[in-house]
């Protein structure tokens, strides 16, 4: 059995729970989402939080046991509270421009980048180099996150590029001058 995989899941109020064959629906006040469940894990869903437990003996059962634990708990904090992911673009003429469902990137390119944005993923940019991504889904959240970052990752240097607004960049010395 897995570690984290025993441990239950607590339901908050106003967000409801259902299981339906190998199917976990999960409502709440920001939206709903659904998951599919292996057929190695059952869901028992109680008063206030739910359970799962594993129905087999095995190495793939007990990752799977931790796994879908993980997804329903991310589901259930996803569709009540939601996610945040923050980027910010360092360097000089580095900015983005949003136009409805797609931000338009200038990262020292010599032609701007145009990236369009998932329905589910709401974006706020904050002046021209702060970007904001929310949504109810974490894997959505982080894979929009991660290909934003990914069209000019920080470089060791001076830093350029598009971070979180929580990473720490540790930067390279340059050359040394000779004498």
């Amino acid at each position: 059995m897995s570690r984290l995989g025993k441990k239950p899941i607590a339901i908050p109020g106003g967000v409801e729970v259902k299981c339906a064959d190998s199917v976990v629906s999960i409502k709440g006040p920001k939206g709903a989402l659904t998951q599919e469940i292996s057929s190695d894990i059952k869901v028992n869903i109680e008063e206030k939080e739910v359970v799962l437990e594993a129905t087999q003996e095995g190495r793939t059962a007990r990752a799977n046991h931790g796994l879908y634990r993980s997804l329903i708990s991310n589901m259930v904090s996803g569709v009540s509270e939601g996610f945040v992911k923050k980027l910010e673009l360092e360097g000089v003429g580095y900015r983005v421009a949003e136009v409805k469902n797609k931000l338009t990137f200038q990262l020292g390119y010599c032609h701007p980048i145009e990236y369009y944005v998932h329905p589910e993923v709401k974006v706020t940019l904050d002046g021209n180099t702060k970007i904001t991504l929310e949504g109810i889904d974490k894997q959505l959240i982080g894979q929009v996150a991660a290909e934003i970052r990914g069209l000019r990752k920080p470089e060791p240097y001076k830093g350029k590029g598009v971070r979180y607004s929580d990473e720490v960049i540790r930067k390279k010395v340059g050359k040394a001058a000779a004498k």
